[in-house]
Formats: C-alpha cells, structure tokens, sequence
C-alpha cells in the first residue's frame, strides 16, 4: 500500500526509494559534499513528522529522513525491531555519516555506529531510550519494571486506543490521522528498545565527536515526569558517560528537545558535525582546518 498517496501527503523534498524496505526523504545541500547526515525517528512518529524542524540543516548536510519499518512510507512488518532497523540504517551508510537517533531511534543509532565504525562522522543521541544500559540505578530499574507492565497491559489495546492513551488529551496527534494510527500499530508490536544489550563501550574508544542531548523536563506534567523523564534523565548522563559523549540538557524541553527548542539543537549539531569536520580533516592530514561550508562559534 502506498501510504503516501493514501495521506494525501505532500514532501517538500525529493523523495527517493532505496534497495532496502525503506522510505527515505533526501534533503540535499546546496552544495556537494563528501558526508551525510541521516536522522533515525523514535517510535509512534515517522520521519518528516519527527524532524520538520531540522529541515532548515540541509542548508549545510545532505540529510536523509528514514521512516523506520512499519512507519511513515515505509512497508509494514511484523514486527518494528531495533536490531533489523540497524542494519537498515547501516545499508544507507555509503559514506561518511553523521547520525542522529531520538528515543527508540537512538537506539537504532548505537548500534548502527557500533557495526560501521569506519564510516561514523558523528553520533547525536537525543533522549535515547537506551534504559538497559542504566538498568542498576534504581529509578530506571523501576521505570523498567513499570514498562513492562505498561506494555503486557496495552496488548489488548487496539491502534487507535493506543495511540490516544499515549498521547492524552493535551497533545496533538501528528497528522496525518492514518500515518498516526499506522504508528501506533507497529508500536504495539514493536520489540521493546529499552530492553536492548547495548555494547556502548565499544564506542567509547571511538574518536569521532559524539553528543547526547537530554531535556530538563522541568516543564513537563509531574506524573509524566516521575514515570518517564526522570528515568531518561538518569540514563542520558549514564548514557553520555559509557560512550565518551558530551552532555547536553536543553532547558524547557522534555522527550522531544529537537522539536520544542528546535534552534537551539539545530545550532548545536551544526557544532557537532563541524567539529567532525576538524577531526576529520586531521586524521587526514589536513591540518585541522574548518572547512568553508562549516565553521561557527555558538554561545548558547
């Protein structure tokens, strides 16, 4: 089925299908450059819906939005699973990449770097849902217990019912509705993310620039923090610390900094991907050099 043409959804961007069962959205650069970016949504979203405010990047990047399997444009299947969307991801790495991943996308992201170290620019984490790796705090061991629970209990739900429990009555539902409906179905059979075995040491010793933004989470409904943010606070700086990244908390954000403060990441991957630049160019004899298209002071 073509979900495209079922929304009725116009892209504003050249759209390519790849050899994989992918849908990806390409937004070039004006410019020719020798790197890409590749932005991985997190679950009960599809790309465009998840990375709008990003667009403004391909000002800079080559970007490509990837709807994951089951999501967006993409084809279903049976079951969303973290590992086969890695390799997904690692089939559009034909150069060298700068990945950025949010909650169940920033699983996807580790595990993507971890198999293709040669071609990892950058790595951009953003309220990854990598709770395992923090599994012996205490508050995400007892976030993890409630997940469970949560999750053996929304089985008898059914796409809608999920996807309005999840969202609540004072959240919009992404449009459009039968993108939205479709999200929460191969949520529903999603292979939980929170549960992967990451190897997040292997990256440690990986020299390529790597950031983990998290929310502050100040802002949100203090049930919605107690039960999920506080948890993913503790594991983005568990997170940050295993992989050598530095940490970034995004003040008045929760889940979803990229889209609640959407200048303020966009300038920080900007200084990530530029910072890859440097590195890069030093590795290879370059002299450390900031390339034209490249280079900014930011003060935030």
């Amino acid at each position: 089925m073509d979900w495209l043409q079922l929304a009725g959804q116009t892209l504003p961007s050249t759209t390519v299908r790849t050899m994989l069962p992918l849908h990806v959205t390409t937004w070039d650069a004006p410019h020719a450059r020798d790197d890409q970016v590749i932005l991985i949504h997190g679950t009960m979203t599809w790309g465009l819906a998840a990375f709008a405010a990003q667009q403004p990047l391909a000002g800079h990047r080559r970007i490509l939005v990837v709807d994951r399997r089951g999501f967006g444009a993409s084809p279903d299947t049976e079951q969303s699973d973290y590992d086969v969307d890695a390799d997904d991801i690692v089939g559009l790495m034909d150069r060298p990449t700068h990945l950025v991943g949010h909650s169940y996308g920033g699983v996807v992201a580790l595990l993507a770097a971890v198999r293709r170290p040669e071609l990892l620019r950058s790595l951009a984490l953003i309220e990854p849902s990598a709770l395992a790796v923090a599994a012996d705090h205490p508050v995400v061991a007892a976030a993890l217990r409630n997940n469970r629970r949560y999750v053996a209990a929304a089985r008898s739900m059914s796409a809608e019912e999920y996807l309005l429990a999840a969202y609540g009555a004072d959240q919009p539902v992404p449009e459009p509705w039968e993108f939205a409906v479709r999200a929460a179905g191969t949520a529903l059979r999603e292979r939980p993310c929170w549960e992967a075995d990451l190897p997040v040491d292997a990256l440690r010793s990986h020299d390529c620039p790597k950031l983990v933004l998290a929310g502050t989470w100040e802002t949100a409904q203090p049930d919605y923090r107690s039960s999920v943010g506080e948890a993913l606070i503790v594991t983005a700086g568990i997170v940050a610390s295993r992989i050598g990244a530095r940490l970034h908390r995004v003040s008045g954000a929760d889940h979803a900094p990229h889209q609640q403060r959407p200048e303020q990441v966009n300038r920080l991957l900007l200084q990530l991907w530029d910072e890859a630049d440097i590195a890069a160019s030093a590795r290879s004899g370059g002299g450390g050099q900031v390339p034209q298209t490249g280079g900014r002071r930011i003060d935030d």
